[in-house]
């Protein structure tokens, strides 16, 4: 872990430290396409995990709970369904998992999340998005 990450982490809670270091460890071992940085995004400090210049992931420690940002879920209703059911005790939004403990984020699961994830293509999901929004367009017009 480098060593801006490493402090990122070290300025959360402690009881956030552990579950925040293995979410970290899991995304760098199952998502070999992705490379983290601390960063901005939402106007919060987080951790991001980047693909193809693409933001993938995000990783933080808000005021009363954890965020874990998964864009893959996002561009994906079966991938959303099916984690929003195995991790029942987080809070979904719709590319984002809440948490305020990490036994609401199993590892096993995380694992399983980051496995899934690590094979969507962000790119083809913009490009189809993009594709789709021109067709409407054009359909109006």
């Amino acid at each position: 872990m480098d060593q801006k990450t490493r402090n990122y982490i070290l300025t959360q809670p402690a009881d956030r430290q552990a579950i925040l270091t293995d979410i970290h460890s899991i995304i760098l071992d199952k998502d070999k396409s992705v490379i983290s940085e601390i960063a901005l995004m939402m106007g919060k400090e987080m951790i991001v995990y980047k693909s193809i210049g693409m933001m993938k992931y995000g990783l933080a420690g808000v005021k009363n709970y954890m965020s874990f940002h998964v864009l893959p879920i996002y561009g994906s209703k079966t991938l959303f369904e099916k984690f929003k059911s195995l991790l029942n005790k987080a809070n979904f939004q719709k590319g984002c998992i809440n948490f305020d403990k990490g036994e609401k984020m199993p590892l096993d699961i995380v694992r399983q999340l980051i496995s899934d994830c690590s094979k969507v293509d962000l790119m083809k999901i913009r490009e189809d998005h993009l594709k789709e929004r021109k067709l409407k367009a054009k359909a109006k017009n």
